[in-house]
């Protein structure tokens, strides 16, 4: 099965149509950080038993760790929306601070080679 390529931004438009349609409306912004929380510690409680020394809980069979990461994304494009913040130009300004503050920093960072 091949997989249709979705930018960032896309994805903000096709989460808000579905929302819109399907989901009625957006939870509130406050009640999106709490489910983002949720979501993410789901991430961490996976990854622990996965790449980590915590074994698995019976309940945590069958769960995968690309469905929780897509669930975190969801909730942060959601809360993107919201807020009226488009993630593809934030994230490019974000790697040029990075390339500006980090150039160097990294390379030559002694625990890093």
């Amino acid at each position: 099965m091949q997989t249709e390529e979705i930018s960032i931004r896309a994805a903000q438009q096709k989460i808000d149509s579905w929302i819109k349609t399907a989901g009625v409306s957006y939870f509130s912004e406050l009640t999106n950080m709490a489910i983002l929380t949720e979501e993410v510690g789901e991430v961490a409680r996976l990854m622990s038993r996965l790449y980590g020394d915590q074994s698995f809980k019976e309940s945590d069979k069958g769960k995968n760790l690309s469905d929780e990461l897509a669930d975190v994304l969801w909730v942060l494009l959601c809360i993107a929306n919201q807020t009226g913040i488009d993630l593809t130009e934030a994230l490019q300004k974000n790697f040029e601070k990075k390339n500006i503050r980090d150039a160097q920093r990294h390379q030559q960072n002694e625990k890093l080679k």
